[in-house]
């Protein structure tokens, strides 16, 4: 079964994976963070954050909860701006756990 017949691009360029990109990007700048202080907490390289909120690079999930951790939002919140086209608040939550 090829990508294609799943419905699945193998390309990162893809308007979903821009919406994701303007996603992780916002709820950046919304933790008031920069690219470097994210990838500092990450214990990433700066060059980690610029490829995945550049599209040169996808995340998997255990990274995406990992940099939703390190932004303080919730992951479940992010994922449900992405899933309703981005619509909604501010990706940042409270720490209740």
């Amino acid at each position: 079964m090829t990508s294609a017949t799943r419905g699945i691009g193998k390309s990162v360029h893809s308007p979903d994976q821009a919406a994701f990109c303007e996603l992780m990007i916002g709820a950046r700048k919304a933790a008031g963070l920069t690219q470097h202080a994210l990838a500092r907490r990450l214990k990433k390289p700066q060059s980690f954050v610029a490829k995945y909120e550049g599209g040169e690079r996808r995340v998997d999930v255990v990274e995406f909860i990992a940099i939703a951790q390190a932004l303080g939002a919730d992951p479940l919140k992010l994922m449900t701006m992405l899933l309703s086209g981005g619509k909604g608040k501010s990706p940042r939550a409270k720490r209740d756990i």
